[in-house]
């Protein structure tokens, strides 16, 4: 039987819809449950795995305990081989770690894991690329280029690899930021190593790029666009999400937002900063709202990575129409002909999503663009 290894990151993405930002330490994970989160990595692990089921008697998972894998393999059927030891409630990156050099010893073909850059980080420092490995997205960041676009994603090429239709292998980017700047507000990326993954750029998501020389003139450009909006429609929310291009929008108005959260803005003021689902749901009820997000360079998301709070749940309250993507055109190209990409948590959602949308580009200046769940 083909062996593959599974390590989930229970406490991953437990801070996006929160508005946290991240979820590696004890003192976010105890703030990010106080405020209502709920673990993502578990459901999205087993979202992966059920697209194996029809290998259930051909794979051996082995796994650890509880929330780190084995509860999750058992929910999507297998009776996966279960080794270590944790104390459920209690994982830590440490157990991440010596999971993965388990994996490594006990021979798997394949380690799946779920969590974000934190632990692909964890993972990489266990077994360097001496393991051919994939990621599952669960984190509020995820600017790594070992992560499949999504869970579904993951699990179908997972399988690829297990049935040896895809046999190739690359050493892809882990890359982590300091997440105590990335709360207040700075963004402090570094290479940290390269784990080998399947190569299958139909699966795999691209690492996150930074903004390129000369996009200011651009965004300033669409800053004039959206403002405009605003002050035709003085009565609507604007719920700004994060990101260089949309803070060009706060500039641009004088206000003071939040680079890495979302904001609200009524009558070109601030009206909220840095909220989460919670604040978002209760303040666009009855509202005729409009929900600006950008386009994550290199990768393509407009949602799920990094912008959680916006969740399927609030998208559903304020409905679709709401929706305006920016981005300049240098970032579109970037994508070489990719699609936008939407990653929300609920297939039902990401299917609404699929399609074509306007991407604003510039000042009375748009394109229509195609989008993928």
């Amino acid at each position: 039987m083909a062996k593959l290894g599974l390590i989930v990151n229970p406490f991953a993405g437990m801070g996006g819809r929160v508005g946290l930002k991240g979820s590696d330490g004890v003192e976010p994970q105890r703030l990010a449950l106080a405020l209502g989160a709920r673990p993502e990595a578990p459901r999205r692990a087993v979202e992966a795995l059920l697209r194996l089921k029809e290998l259930r008697d051909d794979v051996e998972i082995i796994t650890y305990p509880h929330e780190m894998g084995e509860d999750e393999a058992r929910e999507a059927g297998f009776s996966p081989t279960v080794a270590g030891s944790v104390d459920r409630g209690r994982t830590t990156p440490d157990d991440t770690v010596r999971a993965a050099q388990d994996m490594l010893r006990l021979g798997v073909e394949l380690l799946l894991f779920a969590g974000g850059d934190g632990t692909a980080r964890n993972v990489h420092d266990a077994v360097g690329n001496q393991l051919a490995c994939l990621g599952v997205p669960a984190g509020v960041k995820i600017h790594s280029a070992v992560y499949a676009t999504t869970p579904r994603s993951a699990g179908d090429l997972a399988k690829l690899v297990l049935e040896g239709r895809v046999t190739g292998f690359h050493e892809a980017e882990v890359m982590d930021i300091d997440e105590d700047a990335f709360r207040e507000g700075h963004v402090s990326s570094r290479l940290y190593g390269y784990l080998r993954v399947p190569s299958d750029r139909r699966h795999l998501q691209n690492m996150k790029s930074g903004r390129a020389a000369g996009d200011e003139a651009a965004q300033a450009s669409i800053a004039e666009h959206v403002v405009e909006a605003m002050e035709t429609h003085p009565d609507d929310l604007f719920i700004v999400g994060p990101g260089t291009t949309t803070r060009a929008i706060t500039d641009r108005l004088g206000i003071q937002g939040a680079l890495l959260g979302v904001d609200l803005v009524e009558g070109c003021r601030l009206v909220g900063s840095d909220v989460g689902e919670r604040d978002l749901l209760e303040r666009s009820r009855g509202r005729r709202c409009r929900v600006v997000v950008t386009v994550i360079g290199g990768q393509g998301y407009i949602f799920g990575r990094g912008n959680q709070q916006i969740s399927p749940r609030v998208l559903a309250q304020v409905g679709l129409e709401s929706l305006m993507v920016v981005a300049t055109r240098q970032k579109i190209a970037s994508l070489r002909g990719g699609p936008l990409l939407v990653d929300t948590g609920d297939a039902e959602m990401d299917h609404r999503l699929s399609g074509y949308v306007r991407v604003v580009t510039g000042f009375h200046d748009e394109i229509v663009y195609r989008v993928e769940g």
